[in-house]
């Protein structure tokens, strides 16, 4: 039986061309749909980047024909798929106490479609909105969301793999520094952890594609601006972080878990210690990306700091420590405590903005961390890593648990994304943070409240 998806708002603006991924079905767009794509096209900010591109197509799709008549999506075929423009509204099919809404209107239309192809077309709403799913199934119609791009979260790429490996194994890892393993399911720079569950031996290495060896991952001997790793994971985290042959880094993790602090620290060090890169740069979203900061009060760094105090803490923390090379000092000329991280921007060697301008920029030669990259969409972050120069690192952080843009979720944010794309990728390396080391309180915390 043919079907008709009736299209949420929410899905056009995930997917701008989502309309011609339905295969020789007929989509249809309900009038109140229009009406919103044209009130978010209006402002500054990627979702009104991806509404003007819906109208850009359906604009063009215009030259074919009345679009409330239907018209063909793919003219080169005999039998196309349609693309219809709803018209009415048929709120009187809805009971009295469903208000007037968009997400309303696409179930009434949704209804009436229903009733009028009984037996011959098969009516399904497509939304990545939950409650209007929720909503169509109590009236008896399918709900579907949009799985482009949806990345299945019990199955994503976590970045170290456990082996079992025996005592002689291990010994000869710890003498050679490095071990042949011809594992097909191993990923490029995917950190391997050898365990002993006999002897309660462990060993840390990653695994380096071109020559199918695992190379140590050695202990720490001296701290990364007095950070020192407290468990595997930030041991393998810092391991990728202070390798300049990856170009790119994804940690994520709960609250807590030291995916910021390492970053930073890593970069301060690569930056301030090692010279290697010209100048550390460390972004977050201002949520909702895009919005203007004129609405503050002050200069820009005043607008700023209430986005930005996240960053700002764990740069004081780092400072506090009291730890800076012998270069670091001379450079620096003995910060202090409470403003070191003031001349490191002062020196142009640190610079704390947000994305919202990022757009158009080239990034050569830098320490690129982005903050909170779970609350981007799929198309920022590919905005985002397109503008690396040569020589640019980035490094991207955050729990994709904590989404807080209504348009994304576990599955469909741009971190989450990358984790899966990159994963075989020489360039890239990830890094899944689970153990929480910010206080004994705030581990207990997320332990016992979590949702």
């Amino acid at each position: 039986m043919k079907k008709i998806f009736v299209l949420d708002t929410n899905v056009l603006l995930n997917d701008p061309r989502c309309i011609f991924k339905f295969s020789d079905n007929d989509v249809v767009i309900p009038i109140a749909v229009i009406e919103q794509i044209d009130h978010f096209k209006k402002e500054q900010s990627e979702i009104a980047r991806s509404a003007r591109q819906v109208s850009r197509i359906l604009d063009g799709l215009c030259s074919r024909g009345v679009l409330s008549d239907g018209i063909a999506i793919f003219p080169d075929r005999r039998d196309s798929a349609r693309l219809f423009v709803n018209l009415g509204r048929q709120s009187e099919r809805l009971p009295r106490q469903l208000e007037r809404s968009v997400a309303n209107h696409i179930l009434a239309t949704s209804l009436a479609l229903q009733t009028e192809k009984s037996g011959t077309a098969r009516v399904i709403i497509v939304s990545n909105d939950s409650n209007l799913r929720v909503k169509a199934n109590a009236f008896g119609i399918e709900g579907q969301e949009l799985v482009a791009g949806r990345v299945d979260r019990s199955d994503l790429f976590s970045g170290v793999t456990t082996i079992n490996a025996s005592p002689q194994m291990i010994n000869s890892f710890y003498d050679k520094h490095c071990l042949q393993l011809d594992d097909e399911r191993l990923a490029p720079n995917e950190f391997v952890i050898l365990c002993d569950e006999q002897d309660k031996q462990a060993a840390c290495g990653i695994f380096r594609s071109p020559s199918q060896q695992v190379e140590m991952v050695a202990p720490r001997q001296r701290g990364v601006w007095g950070i020192y790793p407290r468990n595997i994971e930030q041991s393998c985290a810092l391991e990728a972080l202070l390798d300049d042959n990856i170009k790119l880094v994804t940690l994520s993790g709960a609250a807590g878990t030291g995916k910021t602090l390492l970053a930073i620290a890593a970069g301060l060090a690569k930056t301030t210690d090692e010279d290697i890169y010209s100048k550390m740069l460390v972004a977050r979203p201002v949520f909702p990306l895009g919005r203007d900061l004129g609405f503050l009060p002050g200069d820009l760094d005043e607008k700023l700091n209430p986005w930005m105090q996240p960053i700002y803490d764990n740069l004081e923390f780092l400072v506090s420590t009291g730890y800076y090379a012998e270069e670091a000092k001379t450079a620096l000329r003995h910060p202090h405590k409470s403003s070191g991280y003031r001349e490191l921007i002062e020196q142009g060697l640190l610079a704390v903005e947000p994305i919202t301008y990022i757009r158009g920029r080239s990034i050569p030669r830098q320490f690129f961390v982005v903050d909170e990259a779970q609350n981007l969409s799929q198309h920022e972050i590919k905005t985002i890593i397109t503008r690396a120069g040569e020589g640019t690192k980035i490094v991207l952080s955050g729990d994709p648990a904590q989404i807080d843009s209504p348009w994304l979720d576990a599955e469909t944010n741009g971190l989450t994304s990358v984790i899966e794309r990159f994963k075989n990728t020489p360039l890239a390396a990830h890094v899944t943070l689970t153990r929480g080391e910010r206080s004994e309180l705030a581990t207990l915390a997320a332990r016992l409240l979590q949702a």
